[in-house]
């Protein structure tokens, strides 16, 4: 029986430096290459058991901004179904604001080196995710493109909570966890290597538009759901369900180690 394990962090240990930390009179060895990969080049480890028999996510979020248990046990939920792992823990950690209206991916990038505290361990994978109150910095609101979510490492993905409030405040039809559920979800799409990321396709089903994207009609993957304007008008159109993986994802995903 799978467990979910929810962890309070009490104690918050900052890592300075590349590879050590020093505790007292202890000097521990913290080895970040394998969570420094491109997207989707850890979709095998992620999906499979073959490496990592558990998987620790750590959800950082600036402080006000943590996400919803609903979407959270929906994501837990979503990856069970899809990937090979005896145990899903997470360990919440609060943070300060960064405070900017807007961040880059590199400012994202930093931001983790500072705060990130799990790292693949043993057989156990590590992944983390950053709720921000601060918008992409690729958004342009007068044409309502703006982004929800994004992957930039790995195992790692960042989750644009303050954009993701405004958006379901919009529509009495969608609710703040229905929008991180299915941001989540599509994010760890990516994570999964979707589509031809790190996954090789087992049929031709890319957007030919959208690199990285599904062309299956209603699929989790779709390219919109990445954006704003898209993710409120398929939720909307579904009365608030969270889409699904297509046909042809789920047959990638299985190809390549996972469920």
């Amino acid at each position: 029986m799978k467990k979910l394990s929810f962890v309070l962090l009490l104690t918050l240990t900052l890592f300075l430096g590349c590879s050590k930390e020093n505790s007292d009179d202890n000097t521990q060895t913290v080895n970040r290459s394998a969570n420094l990969l491109g997207p989707g080049d850890s979709a095998n480890d992620i999906l499979s058991d073959n490496k990592f028999k558990n998987m620790l996510i750590e959800i950082a979020y600036v402080k006000g901004y943590a996400p919803t248990e609903t979407a959270i046990s929906n994501f837990v939920e979503q990856l069970n179904e899809r990937i090979h792992k005896d145990d899903i823990s997470l360990v919440y950690k609060e943070l300060p604001s960064p405070e900017k209206d807007s961040l880059s991916v590199s400012e994202i990038s930093d931001l983790e080196k500072e705060n990130r505290t799990v790292y693949n361990d043993g057989d156990t994978l590590g992944l983390y995710i950053y709720f921000t109150d601060a918008s992409s910095e690729d958004d342009n609101p007068e044409e309502d493109l703006v982004t929800l979510g994004a992957v930039y490492r790995n195992t790692s993905m960042v989750i644009y909570e303050a954009t993701i409030r405004k958006l379901a405040s919009r529509s009495s039809l969608i609710t703040n966890s229905t929008v991180e559920t299915a941001t989540l979800n599509h994010e760890a799409g990516h994570l999964f290597g979707l589509v031809d990321l790190g996954t090789t396709p087992v049929n031709d089903h890319q957007d030919p538009d959208a690199k990285s994207h599904c062309n299956e009609e209603n699929c989790l993957m779709r390219a919109e759901l990445q954006f704003g304007w898209g993710m409120a008008k398929m939720l909307t159109s579904k009365n608030g369900a969270t889409p699904s993986f297509g046909v042809e994802c789920i047959r990638d995903l299985q190809s390549n180690g996972g469920k």
